[in-house]
């Protein structure tokens, strides 16, 4: 019976539910299947999935429109975090240690985090020590890394800066708020949702700002002398009028397009304010140091720092549910599913 028992368990380990998709579909399409567990490759580790915050870009690679490198069959989740299961001889990485991951192709040029294991190149993993419930942990690395890149590399905010947030209550944006306020900044957010204003400044947000035809008027109340900064979430529809809003020697820095406005046709860079800097952020784990990560999970256990969730899932089942959600656009804050 024993002997039984062990090559069931040994037999587990070479399938695996995901939600993999094989063509475009609806959110409540979304079915666990059994698959194969990713094989071990030189560089790459396999994790044992935990938990997996749920995104934006995802719903667009569901519907089949997403990057030109994703292609069917494609198991979605471009982050996620974990427990070491597998790695080859001479890893720096170790069976049993917490680490978490984002981008790097994932859910697009190559399969993601929606299963129950993942196998991800070891360069894009950050390993971390918490007592921290998965939920939590799972709601942070993409946005925590998009938002510390856009607002250190992107927009270099420093203390004392006047900060605007254009798609505020989305996850990113809430991140970037959090984190430009632990900089010593002052935040303005816009949101179009009214029901969110309240959510915003609990969060620690100074200027919780309704994004509607006033929304100008509304910051320049605030911001006579314009903004140092802005952080452009919502896309080109209103990229322009955000940089309008900044003050000479001060940055814009491109990084959403929650509108799904990502390029613009007939662009000259005299569309440009004179002396107004435009730039842009889109990058990769690398740009999370594991230090930083680590700075903000103790932020989190000693209550000093809030993580925005929306709602908390359970199993590979409720990923349609998730989604649906996140669609409507009636939630603040993250979706994450947990395993």
């Amino acid at each position: 019976m024993i002997k039984k028992q062990k090559e069931v368990l040994i037999m587990s380990k070479d399938t695996m539910q995901a939600i993999q998709l094989t063509q475009p579909c609806a959110a409540d399409e979304l079915h666990p299947t059994t698959v194969p567990v990713p094989q071990l490759k030189p560089g790459y580790a396999l994790v044992k999935v935990k938990a997996f915050g749920v995104n934006e870009s995802e719903l667009t690679s569901r519907k089949g429109k997403s990057s030109p490198d994703f292609k069917f069959p494609r198991i979605l989740g471009i982050e996620g975090v974990g427990i070491i299961d597998r790695v080859n001889a001479g890893s720096s990485f170790k069976p049993g240690q917490k680490v978490v991951t984002m981008m790097g192709g994932m859910g697009r040029a190559i399969d993601g985090s929606y299963a129950e294991y993942m196998l991800i190149k070891e360069k894009n993993l950050i390993p971390f020590e918490s007592g921290l419930d998965w939920s939590i942990i799972g709601a942070l690395p993409e946005m925590l890394q998009t938002a510390y890149g856009s607002i250190t590399q992107g927009l270099r905010v420093q203390t004392g800066d006047l900060l605007l947030v254009r798609g505020g209550s989305s996850t990113v944006g809430l991140m970037a708020a959090v984190l430009a306020y632990h900089m010593g900044a002052k935040v303005i957010a816009s949101t179009r949702n009214e029901n969110k204003l309240a959510t915003m400044a609990k969060l620690g947000i100074d200027y919780p700002v309704l994004d509607d035809r006033d929304f100008a008027d509304r910051v320049k109340k605030i911001a006579p002398d314009k903004v140092d900064k802005v952080l452009e979430l919502v896309g080109f529809s209103t990229l322009f009028q955000d940089m309008g809003l900044v003050k000479e020697g001060g940055y814009t820095c491109f990084t959403g397009a929650l509108g799904g406005k990502w390029t613009l046709n007939n662009f000259s860079p005299f569309m440009i304010p004179t002396g107004v800097f435009l730039t842009s952020y889109a990058g990769e784990a690398k740009d999370l140091p594991a230090k930083y990560f680590n700075h903000i999970l103790k932020l989190i256990e000693d209550r000093q720092l809030t993580v925005p969730l929306a709602k908390v899932y359970h199993g590979l089942s409720e990923v349609g549910e998730a989604q649906a959600n996140l669609e409507s656009g009636k939630f603040s804050g993250k979706h994450v599913v947990v395993l």
